[in-house]
């Protein structure tokens, strides 16, 4: 039986993929912001994925559904407007001997990303943000950074519960 899933709740999984791959774009190919958003929401970039097929060693493309475009430009024009006070509330939280700077570049985009969606979305449950940028973090490693995500994700959002000044 196949799990359903709204289409609404299908395009924002779009959106926060496309604007985890857009902020790593931005930073690391010190692409402008308004050509990057521009792009995806034309459709030129990130219409497709690599699906790895365990089972034959083999890859191929795979075009993503569409996603909420809006909500997508949101997050990357979000991000990039408040990107140093983003990462150093982010570097607040990691635990000692850990530094957001060492970090590989496509978690801190992962990590931006899903932190400036705590800190700002208030009409959708912060467990549902923290699963969506955990499985994400599953598509992109294999090793300890998802259950890292999920613990640093998790620590932001109760502390967020209990403060009300951000």
């Amino acid at each position: 039986m196949a799990k359903f899933v709204s289409e609404k709740i299908r395009m924002k999984t779009e959106s926060r993929l496309a604007a985890v791959q857009a902020t790593y774009m931005i930073a690391y190919g010190q692409l402008p912001v308004d050509e990057v958003v521009k792009d995806f929401t034309d459709g030129k970039v990130g219409r497709f994925v690599i699906d790895e097929n365990p089972q034959t060693s083999t890859e191929e493309l795979v075009e993503v559904s569409e996603m909420d475009k809006a909500y997508f430009t949101e997050i990357v024009r979000g991000v990039q407007k408040n990107k140093e006070a983003l990462e150093k509330s982010l570097s607040l939280y990691l635990a000692e001997g850990y530094s957001f700077e060492r970090m590989n570049g496509t978690l801190q985009a992962l990590l931006l990303c899903a932190v400036y969606e705590i800190f700002n979305t208030h009409d959708i449950d912060m467990k549902i943000i923290i699963k969506e940028y955990v499985d994400l973090a599953y598509a992109f490693f294999s090793k300890k950074e998802p259950k890292m995500v999920n613990a640093l994700l998790d620590k932001i959002a109760k502390s967020q519960e209990v403060r009300e000044d951000f």
